[in-house]
């Protein structure tokens, strides 16, 4: 006997997506279209790519060789008479990868320590220079005589060693540190350009606070202030 096939099997299966199922009858119109609208809007924004991240613009300089890039970079840093930072280093040198510009400031270091030619490449006011070596300073400085570099007394010394490590500071809080009147010697630092005003303090009053100037890394031969030595270091010493 043939056995008769299950009438479930034999209705057409509905194929039909429930997730784009057709609204209802008695929606109304306008309705319609706003269903219609929200699922269009939802479809492109799941196939839409996310925005490709900016990436920095390499330039012709990277197709120089480690060799003439050092070269280049050689060049720059004996030309010009203010310390260059990396980010400007990577613009004169025609854009090349910042971590080859890295490299090459390591390698030319390396150059100059093995030919034995008194220079070196030195980080001052967060910027590299080329400098002579400081074994050489008192050669060097026989150019200046006449035009003698005006000493620090220890006074001022010790007012900017107070205001290098507690800016911003006001000339109160300098005052209280170290036991007199600091306003003259503040005055002469300003005057040299090591010291500069920050801003006010907010405070009554609102007194000026101190911090140090540019001339204050160059003068002591600094990258930044931290560089300053800690006081691990100065026990130490």
């Amino acid at each position: 006997m043939e056995s008769k096939p299950d009438a479930a099997l034999l209705e057409p299966m509905d194929l039909h997506d429930d997730s784009q199922a057709d609204p209802p009858e008695d929606m109304p119109e306008d309705r319609k279209g706003e269903t219609s609208a929200e699922t269009s809007e939802s479809e492109v924004a799941e196939d839409s790519d996310p925005k490709p991240k900016k990436r920095s613009r390499v330039g012709p300089g990277d197709k120089l060789s480690d060799a003439e890039l050092v070269r280049h970079l050689a060049a720059l840093l004996f030309a010009s008479s203010d310390p260059i930072g990396v980010d400007r280093l990577v613009q004169l040198l025609d854009r090349p990868r910042r971590p080859r510009v890295l490299a090459a400031l390591e390698l030319l270091t390396q150059k100059l320590s093995e030919t034995g030619l008194p220079f070196e490449v030195r980080g001052i006011r967060g910027g590299h220079t080329l400098m002579t070596s400081a074994d050489l300073g008192e050669v060097v400085g026989r150019l200046g005589k006449g035009n003698a570099v005006e000493r620090i007394s220890p006074a001022a010394l010790e007012t900017l060693a107070v205001i290098a490590y507690r800016q911003p500071v006001t000339k109160a809080e300098v005052e209280a540190i170290r036991g007199v009147q600091a306003g003259p010697i503040l005055r002469s630092l300003v005057d040299r350009g090591l010291v500069r005003v920050l801003g006010r303090a907010d405070v009554p009053g609102h007194p000026l606070q101190y911090g140090t100037d540019k001339e204050f890394l160059d003068r002591f031969g600094l990258m930044d202030l931290g560089d300053l030595p800690r006081d691990s270091e100065l026990a130490r010493d």
